[in-house]
């Protein structure tokens, strides 16, 4: 894969694959551990990121959504990189893919993961896609709430014990956070392309300065979940080694102005979804 290709799959933002599938696992390895599933749930996790990342490429780029205002790495649509048939076909290709590992998934755990996959399918292509979507309505954070935190932790818990429970609840609403946080930064860069082209994100419908502030709740409640962690293990009160890369992403974020401290920002971001996830997956195994 050229290197046009691999920023266009977004790297930075695959932190928020990795976090809901480590924390779901690490959460059930104790009680009944595979590492088939396992292995399959991240795959699912990868491909669909990087699905939607190139769906979202294709679908704004048709559209004209990737204005001249535009901060951040190069669209492979919208900047001519790639023609977009090309870009189409990448996505459906990471999309196969993730239905495949989805449908293997469910053949060894429960058939009820294939309308769940189907349904996060559409949601990664309607983001941006199709004449209504729903990207556009200041609702791309709920969908990441729900798809790389609650399903995706939940998923990754129940295909390893066959349940629920309370703990995975909490760890996937960690995730889910934590991706929502990811998110908004992405939008806060583009902000301004997103305004002038229409393109009603969350960060536009609230404003900057309100949704930097929004942003601190999330991630500081991010943080109490992981505490409250402790409750079950309390181990888990090592993901308040985190607290100075919080600060420290609280700071850049709110000080940020230029693309290249938004680049900053999102890095940092990345590295503090698999700081937590190792930290609280390492409690989780460590005390059971």
């Amino acid at each position: 894969m050229s290197n046009v290709w691999v920023e266009g799959a977004r790297p930075k933002t695959l932190s928020a694959a990795i976090l809901p599938v480590f924390l779901g696992t690490a959460a059930a390895f104790n009680e009944s551990f595979s590492i088939l599933p396992a292995v399959l749930a991240l795959i699912v996790a990868f491909a669909l990121q990087i699905g939607v990342n190139y769906a979202n490429d294709y679908s704004d780029g048709i559209k004209g959504s990737d204005g001249e205002s535009r901060s951040g790495p190069a669209r492979l649509v919208g900047s001519g990189l790639v023609p977009p048939e090309k870009v189409l076909r990448a996505a459906i290709f990471m999309f196969t893919l993730s239905a495949a590992s989805g449908l293997w998934l469910s053949l060894i755990s429960t058939l009820w993961l294939i309308p769940i996959g189907m349904v996060c399918i559409s949601a990664a292509w309607f983001y941006t896609g199709g004449s209504a979507p729903y990207g556009y309505k200041a609702l791309g954070e709920v969908s990441v709430f729900i798809f790389f935190g609650l399903v995706g932790t939940n998923g990754s818990f129940f295909v390893q014990v066959e349940r629920f429970s309370l703990l995975a609840f909490i760890l996937s609403c960690i995730a889910g956070l934590l991706s929502c946080g990811l998110m908004m930064i992405n939008n806060l860069r583009d902000y301004q392309n997103d305004s002038a082209v229409g393109k009603q994100t969350l960060i536009v419908l609230l404003g900057e300065n309100m949704s930097k502030k929004l942003f601190s709740v999330i991630i500081s409640t991010s943080l109490l979940l992981g505490v409250l962690v402790s409750f079950w293990h309390l181990w888990a009160l090592i993901v308040l080694a985190s607290v100075p890369l919080v600060f420290k992403i609280l700071k850049i974020v709110n000080e940020a102005k230029d693309s290249k401290t938004w680049a900053r920002a999102l890095r940092q971001m990345g590295i503090l979804q698999i700081l937590v996830a190792a930290l609280l997956s390492a409690s989780l195994v460590i005390t059971g």
